[in-house]
């Protein structure tokens, strides 16, 4: 998702079940929210960001996979599980 911010954008996507949208701003942010917290939607601040930092920030959210393990209890809570 591209927004301004990307917060406004995250906010609603986040209201959809089984949805977990993060708002990432750097390559570890995109990074974490894909290992620790499963996320599978990525919301962009177009305002905030360059073209690179951006596509950077794409490739390492679609590259990374979710680690589970300790992770696995909180994203089942979030869904409601």
């Amino acid at each position: 998702m591209l927004g301004g911010s990307g917060n406004g954008e995250a906010m609603v996507a986040n209201r959809i079940r089984g949805v977990r949208c993060s708002l990432c701003w750097n390559v570890e942010s995109a990074r974490l929210a894909r290992a620790h917290n499963d996320a599978n939607v990525l919301s962009l601040g177009e305002r905030l960001l360059s073209e690179e930092e951006a596509l950077a920030i794409l490739r390492v959210w679609m590259a990374t996979s979710f680690q589970g393990g300790r992770h696995l209890r909180r994203i089942q809570e979030i869904d409601g599980f």
